[in-house]
Order: C-alpha cells, then structure tokens, then sequence
C-alpha cells in the first residue's frame, strides 16, 4: 500500500504519468474518485463538487486565475461560493485524500496531495514540471490546436492550479520542498519518467 501525489504543471504529462504510474505500481489512479467522495461527503451531486474542484478548470477556479496576480487574495470566494462552503470543500477534499493514503493507497493527481499528506507514511510526492514553451507544445499535439491556443490554456490552467494551493495552503505549488522527486516531464519520454516515478516509489515502501 501507500500513495504517490503527483503536481503537474499544465502540458507536464500528468493526466498520461499518473495512470501509467498507477499500472505498473498495481494500484488505482484516483483522478475522478476524489470529487466523487467530497460529493458523497457533502451530500450534493457529484458535479456540483467537480465545477470548484482543483483537476477542473471551471466555475471557482476560473474566478481564481483572474486573481492569481493578485498579491493576497486567500479568503475571497467565487461567485455563488461562501466562505462555508470553501472551507468545506476544502475540508473534506482532505478527508478524501487521507483516507486514500490510510486505505487501499493509490496515485492522486494534483488537490496539493504533497502538502495535505507531507507526513504520510509510505508516500511518495512528484512535481512534473518543465519550459512553458515545450509543455504547450505536447498540449498542442495531444489536444490537436494550434500553438497559440495551447499556450493560452496552459497559462489559463497554469494560474488556476497555483491559485488552488496558494488560496487554501498559503504554499508554492512549485516549491522543490513539498516533493521528493521533481522532473522535467518535457526533458524526458514520458515512458522514462514513469519508470523514475514508478522506481522512487518502490523505495518509498508504496506497493500494491
């Protein structure tokens, strides 16, 4: 058992890695399971949690991108989303992803998973960075759109996942100090980077 966080800049490979990743170490990617658990926890439809969730780039995130410049703005809320109900969110998103880690383990894809379970046993936190340029180009390819477009949703997403940590941790998703492995994801074949990935977490004690 265990858990592998992943932190992945937008065009890093996160959403190819962290599947990869999970196969090969046989446990579960648990992308989709995290709003799924916050929703049954709040008792609201699932995509009600999945419009404000941190993997989605809508609803709340998309009022955080726009204030991502903004020198302090943690405590201010989207339109429609109190304090409450951020404070909740982010509460049982938590609760999501210690359960994970305590449980049947699994790799989890973003929710600042190395800075909610930074002390959990028999984990492994992965940040999958590289040069904007490059990660725009693999989103291009992947996505099918041309350069400008992807650059466009690469500093969009970009904003939104930073304005996540920085509002609800007060953190740098980018700080080397929340990982224990950060790779440049454009540097090398995804293929390598899951073998890294998959080679780091075995000597982390993460196992099916």
């Amino acid at each position: 058992m265990g858990v592998v966080t992943i932190s992945a800049s937008y065009g890093a490979g996160g959403h190819e890695i962290g599947p990869a990743v999970a196969k090969q170490l046989g446990l579960p990617f648990l992308d989709r399971a995290i709003p799924a658990g916050v929703a049954r926890k709040l008792g609201v439809p699932m995509h009600d949690v999945e419009g404000k969730d941190e993997a989605v780039h809508s609803g709340l995130w998309r009022v955080f991108a726009s204030m991502a410049a903004a020198p302090d703005f943690a405590g201010s809320a989207g339109a429609g989303t109190s304090i409450a109900d951020e404070r909740l969110l982010r509460e049982h998103t938590e609760e999501v992803l210690r359960e994970i880690a305590a449980g049947a383990g699994g790799v989890v894809l973003g929710r600042a998973g190395a800075i909610v379970l930074a002390d959990a046993p028999n984990a492994l936190h992965v940040r999958l960075d590289g040069p904007a340029p490059a990660r725009a180009a693999a989103h291009a390819r992947i996505a099918g759109i041309d350069a400008e477009a992807a650059m466009r949703d690469l500093r969009d997403n970009d904003s939104a996942r930073h304005a996540y940590v920085r509002h609800f941790y007060r953190k740098d998703a980018t700080d080397a100090r929340h990982y224990h492995l950060v790779i440049d994801s454009c540097a090398l074949s995804w293929d390598v980077v899951t073998d890294l990935i998959v080679a780091a977490a075995k000597s982390r004690g993460v196992t099916a």
